[in-house]
């Protein structure tokens, strides 16, 4: 667990328990390696909701399943750092097999959708929130870490494979396996950085991402006139995607797809 304590700061009692809250320090974020809890701290402003948006996209990144944010010793001194819960979890809403939960003791029952950090599901007390975190569905997600090397976009494919039918998605395992061939390409041809690959089922959609570690935003032109050689990649994803997007995380970013088996029926 990292963080930052300053144990001579003056504190102030919180609106969401009988926790103290130091009132004159900046945000603090401690994120547990040994579990989906971060948590946040001290005073939450404009200034400060930034950086926990960076933390938060970043721990979501960098595993699978839902991430808890434990706000149970935050004091949130504004609305716009109220809203950067709901920020992220508005930009992880397509990314596979990731959900952001809030622990929040002012909220009076589970799971309730108008918890004081409006947009973010939310529990009264860590135990509750975790108890949600265990019941969601993460055996169906795979993974795979791969090198920037050619032979990583085979090892992608054959993971969209397994995972089409293991899910008994038969139908959406060629546009697939087409759409991370290109994100796997991408990487390897200009981020040249280890990769994740995720991919996992919600509904009848597939999920699919790869996250690298460059800073260098994919460019998506449109329609590539006849005799251009390569850049194609992107118009491949926007063909056989329902929707498709970038995310970018302190130290690199997400690129995501979605695909619906409607879409492939219209395109057959």
């Amino acid at each position: 667990m990292t963080g930052v304590d300053r144990p001579d700061a003056p504190f102030v009692r919180g609106p969401h328990s009988e926790a103290t809250i130091p009132v004159d320090e900046r945000c603090r974020v401690e994120v547990d390696e040994s579990s989906p809890v971060v948590r946040l701290s001290g005073v939450l402003d404009a200034v400060e909701a930034g950086r926990v948006h960076d933390v938060l996209l970043a721990r979501l990144s960098d595993r699978p399943g839902p991430v808890v944010a434990d706000v149970t010793r935050l004091l949130v001194a504004d609305p716009a750092g109220r809203s950067v819960f709901a920020e992220v979890r508005r930009e992880i809403a397509d990314w596979p097999a990731a959900d952001l939960l809030l622990c929040d003791p002012a909220v009076s029952g589970p799971g309730r959708p108008d918890a004081v950090l409006a947009g973010v599901p939310a529990w009264p007390t860590l135990d509750a929130a975790l108890a949600a975190v265990a019941a969601a569905p993460l055996a169906a997600v795979l993974t795979a870490e791969l090198p920037p090397a050619a032979e990583s976009a085979r090892q992608a494919r054959e993971l969209v494979a397994t995972g089409c039918a293991r899910w008994g998605m038969p139908s959406l395992t060629d546009p697939a396996q087409i759409a991370v061939t290109e994100m796997v390409n991408n990487v390897v041809t200009h981020a040249r950085t280890l990769m994740d690959v995720r991919l996992a089922p919600q509904g009848d959609t597939l999920h699919l991402a790869v996250r690298d570690h460059s800073s260098r935003r994919p460019t998506f032109a449109g329609l590539s006139p006849p005799n251009r050689v390569g850049g194609r990649g992107l118009l491949l994803i926007d063909t056989v995607a329902r929707r498709w997007g970038t995310s970018m995380v302190p130290d690199g970013k997400v690129v995501w797809c979605v695909l619906h088996p409607d879409d492939e029926a219209a395109h057959g």
